[in-house]
């Protein structure tokens, strides 16, 4: 696993074994950032369930202005801290160790870009997407990529509109805006 892009490309990140950790491959990451293309530089992003913080490293590398991982695991969260510190963006990174719905009621900021790639199996992605709504936690303008398995799990309806949608073998990825 390793930066594919911008100030920190070529950056291998750490990604130990036996952390339930499911990392965004190299071949989704490349494919997901072509379609986000310049959104990405100067935006605020939020990697939410950010396990080794590859989306939000990969973000901060392409430009983005500030990111902020949010995971629940202490283990999780403390790869990505090191991953931040390898790839040099410790000034542009906040670290949040939170449940993400504790986050999300809490959170008083908005952002430009949301990464949500939760545990597949769980089914988050609707609860997520109706907080987001309800609390504006999205800018205008503002993208949310999703990954998930399987079918497209139910959408908080008249809110947001899927602006991409691609299968990458079991990852199933929607860009979603308002």
């Amino acid at each position: 696993m390793r930066v594919i892009a911008g100030s920190a490309r070529g950056t291998k990140l750490f990604c130990p074994e036996g952390l339930s950790i499911r990392p965004t491959h190299d071949r989704v990451k490349e494919a997901v950032f072509s379609m986000l293309g310049d959104r990405v530089i100067g935006c605020s992003a939020l990697d939410l369930f950010a396990g080794t913080g590859a989306l939000g490293i990969e973000a901060l590398s392409r430009g983005a202005e500030q990111v902020t991982f949010v995971d629940a695991s202490p283990r999780s969260l403390a790869v990505a801290a090191q991953n931040v510190e390898k790839t040099h963006m410790g000034e542009r990174s906040c670290l949040v160790q939170s449940d993400y719905a504790v986050f999300l009621n809490q959170t008083e900021e908005s952002y430009d870009l949301i990464f949500l790639d939760p545990p597949y199996a769980e089914g988050f992605i609707p609860n997520i997407l109706n907080s987001i709504a309800r609390r504006n936690l999205l800018t205008d303008g503002g993208v949310i990529y999703c990954e998930f398995d399987g079918d497209v799990p139910a959408m908080p309806e008249n809110t947001f509109h899927t602006i991409r949608e691609k299968r990458y073998g079991r990852a199933h990825i929607m860009l979603l805006t308002l």
